[in-house]
């Protein structure tokens, strides 16, 4: 079955001395959020960013495909620390996510951890939705 989210935006002014409010998303644990293009394009000043929200996305979503997969294999992680960068080039676009995880893994060692978060990488459906568009990668890392 397909689900559906949503959020809604209030945007008002220009781009470069206007601002936003992410209003509410589906689920509504996020509202009243502040965005502009100076916390995309400078410094975040206490507001967030579309490529915030996407690097939040892509962390989360290649955790659950990560989880999975070692699952799948017989080895369930015991903790996967997950962030991911999104970079954005202004007047270029998007270019870059960045995946770090460190996980504690037993019965896994570091050749076959990088291989599971490779093709994590490549199968969560946040890295589809950005495949092609923008460099994606993976640093992975065996705990302790």
């Amino acid at each position: 079955m397909a689900a559906d989210r949503s959020a809604s935006v209030t945007w008002t002014g220009d781009l470069m001395s206007g601002s936003g409010t992410i209003d509410s998303v589906t689920s509504g644990v996020l509202s009243n959020l502040a965005v502009s293009w100076p916390s995309r394009s400078e410094e975040p000043g206490g507001q967030t960013s579309p490529e915030e929200l996407i690097a939040a996305a892509h962390a989360s979503c290649f955790s659950m495909a990560l989880s999975s997969a070692l699952a799948k294999q017989g080895t369930p992680p015991e903790r996967l620390e997950v962030s991911a960068t999104v970079t954005l080039v202004p007047g270029t676009g998007i270019t870059r996510s960045a995946l770090t995880v460190v996980g504690t893994v037993p019965g896994v060692d570091a050749d076959g951890f990088r291989a599971a978060a490779e093709g994590a990488k490549d199968g969560c459906p946040v890295s589809g939705a950005l495949a092609g568009n923008v460099e994606l990668s993976v640093e992975a890392n065996l705990a302790g």
